[in-house]
Order: structure tokens, then C-alpha cells, then sequence
């Protein structure tokens, strides 16, 4: 009966979670509908990325639905149909949102804010970092500032003791290999990554779908919303290896490889941050001068072009580093 009522409450719209039901958003797009952010949620949680956890319907949480319905055997919609939610119905603990006192650990800096343009400028900093606390927020718990905003009306001062509405990114464990060096396990921890992940031997970046697919033998283990490429620099189609990584990497600046390069702009080594332009990690690729990588700007995953790499929200970036091992070969197809 309760799982009857579950799927019942979801077709209907109604909200799965007691905090910041029913608001409005004066910007032209909807409000928050807590029965998607809580389906976003639980995709989260199981590997197939929805992307901004924003309690909004889109391309994203469209693709993240495919891939979790392919993993299940499922019809394959895309829509959070009758038999969707049923699948989902066993993970209803997870809830859509919490709520957090927050810590001087949590929004300790350092910050950059003004943030400059110019590479030259940027290579002059000690880190590019985030540029304020509510943008290091968002990163961790997989949103946006302005979606935090939403979530919390009437806000109040980002400072240790502050109560706040999050939605639910929070990991089951954060016991990461030790092997991993120290700064590299406090940037997992600080984007709410889970420690426990599936292992892939293979991945494949399909263009049309803008996805990354995650497959151990046959089966599809986890997906994630990507950005593949322009018409300057189009995804190398073919099969690659994955080299390794580069934990919260520097980035060196040749404007020789950037088409939207400035006039007159000199090579420059960029510091390491999430804000730098290959975000919190790089994995190499057996295809000279291509990479898998985060992104400073994880709103405009699958919506704006690269310069040919493959980039991921700065989170998905991270998790996908924990499931894959140098040598996993790396299919990009149409």
C-alpha cells in the first residue's frame, strides 16, 4: 500500500519533503517540484548523474532516466512513468533535501573573488579557487548558488552556526583509498563524493546522446551528462585509452590550441582550483592533446561547446576518477 501511495503521490506532483515546499521563482523558470528533485537525488546517489540537482525537469535529468532505466532492463522513456518509479521506490529513504548547521571547515576559503579574465592574471594567483562561499556550496551539494537561493528564502549570513536547506548530495561513506594523496581526498570530500563506486572497464561518449556511459563487461554501471566538442574542435571519434590522472591539476594555457584564443594572448601556467579550466581533475587520454575534465561552470554541461575535450561537472569529474583505472579504453562514437 505504501509503495501504491509512493508512485500515486509522484504522478501527482505532490511534494516528497518538508522543507521548501511550494515556492515560487520570480525568474521566467518554474519553481522547485520536490518530487523531481527527489528522483534527481536518488539518480545521484546510484551513479546515473542527473546533472544540477534543481527540481526541474530537462535534457539532463531525460538522460539520467535512460541510462538508469537501460541499467535496470527496463522500457526505456526517459520519464519518471509508473514502472520508473516503482524501480526508484526502494530507494525512498534517500530524501530530496536536508538540513545543516554549517561549519567552519565547511565554508573555510581560500576565495578569489573578483576572479580575473586573463590567463596571464590567473596565473598569477596562489589557487582558482571559488570566488565566495555560496558558489563552494553549490559544488558540494551538486547545484547552483541561485538554486541555494530558492531553497532558502530569505536566507540569512553564510557563517558557522547558519542553518540551511541543502539538497540531499551527503555520501555514504568518505573513506577513500589512502593511496590517494591528502588534498585529492579533501577535494572528494568537499563535493560530496561517494567513496563507494562501481568499477568500470570501459567507457563510452556518445556525442548525440551527450553522455558518458560507464560499463563493467556488459552493463551499464553509471552515466554522466557531458560536453563533447565543437564544429572547431569536434570529438575525435574512435576508440583511446585512458592514460591516468591529474588530481586538482594545473592547467598550461597555449592559445595555439584555442581557437577563441585573444590576439597577442602568451602561454601561461594556471594554478590548480575548480574554478581553472579543466576544473578539479584531467584524465589523460591516448588522443594527443584530449582529456576527460571538470569544469568551472557545471550549469552549462551539454549546453555550450568545448574545445574538443570531454568536460563533466566538477563532482561527476571526480566520481568518474574513482571507477576507472589507467589503460580502461575510452569508445567516443556519434
Amino acid at each position: 500500500m505504501r509503495k501504491q501511495l509512493f508512485i500515486a503521490l509522484c504522478l501527482a506532483g505532490a511534494s516528497l519533503g518538508s522543507v521548501a515546499s511550494g515556492q515560487t521563482n520570480s525568474s521566467s523558470r518554474p519553481p522547485i517540484d520536490n518530487t523531481i528533485l527527489h528522483a534527481q537525488v536518488i539518480l545521484d546517489h546510484l551513479g546515473f548523474s542527473p546533472g544540477i540537482l534543481d527540481g526541474r525537469e530537462g535534457q539532463s535529468l531525460t538522460a539520467a532516466l535512460k541510462g538508469f532505466q537501460t541499467s535496470r532492463g527496463m522500457t526505456v522513456s526517459g520519464k519518471l512513468d509508473p514502472a520508473t518509479l516503482s524501480a526508484l521506490y526502494p530507494y525512498r529513504a534517500l530524501r530530496p533535501m536536508r538540513t545543516l548547521t554549517l561549519d567552519v571547515a565547511t565554508i573555510a576559503g581560500p576565495y578569489v573573488n573578483p576572479m580575473p579574465k586573463d590567463p596571464e592574471d590567473q596565473s598569477k594567483l596562489p589557487s582558482l579557487a571559488y570566488t565566495r562561499p555560496i558558489e563552494k556550496l553549490a559544488e558540494m551539494f551538486h547545484t547552483t548558488p541561485e538554486v541555494l537561493v530558492e531553497l532558502n528564502p530569505g536566507g540569512g549570513e553564510i557563517k558557522p552556526g547558519a542553518t540551511f536547506v541543502f539538497p540531499n548530495a551527503l555520501p555514504s561513506s568518505r573513506d577513500y583509498p589512502s593511496e590517494l594523496r591528502e588534498d585529492w581526498r579533501k577535494t572528494l570530500s568537499d563535493l560530496n563524493v561517494d567513496a563507494n563506486q562501481p568499477t568500470g572497464d570501459r567507457i563510452v561518449v556518445d556525442k548525440s546522446e551527450k553522455a558518458l556511459k560507464v560499463y563493467n563487461g556488459e552493463q551499464l554501471v553509471a552515466q554522466f551528462s557531458v560536453t563533447t566538442g565543437s564544429e572547431h574542435d569536434p570529438l575525435p571519434i574512435g576508440t583511446w585509452k585512458v592514460n591516468g590522472a591529474d588530481y586538482n591539476p594545473k592547467f598550461h594555457y597555449n592559445p595555439d590550441l584555442f581557437w577563441d584564443a585573444k590576439k597577442g594572448d602568451d602561454p601561461a601556467m594556471l594554478p590548480p582550483g575548480p574554478n581553472g579550466p579543466v576544473g578539479v581533475v584531467w584524465l589523460d587520454l591516448s588522443k594527443e592533446h584530449y582529456g576527460i575534465h571538470g569544469t568551472p561552470e557545471p550549469q552549462t554541461i551539454g549546453r555550450t561547446q568545448s574545445h574538443g575535450c570531454i568536460r563533466l561537472t566538477n563532482w561527476d569529474a571526480a566520481r568518474l576518477s574513482l571507477m576507472i583505472k589507467p589503460a580502461t579504453p575510452a569508445v567516443f562514437q556519434e
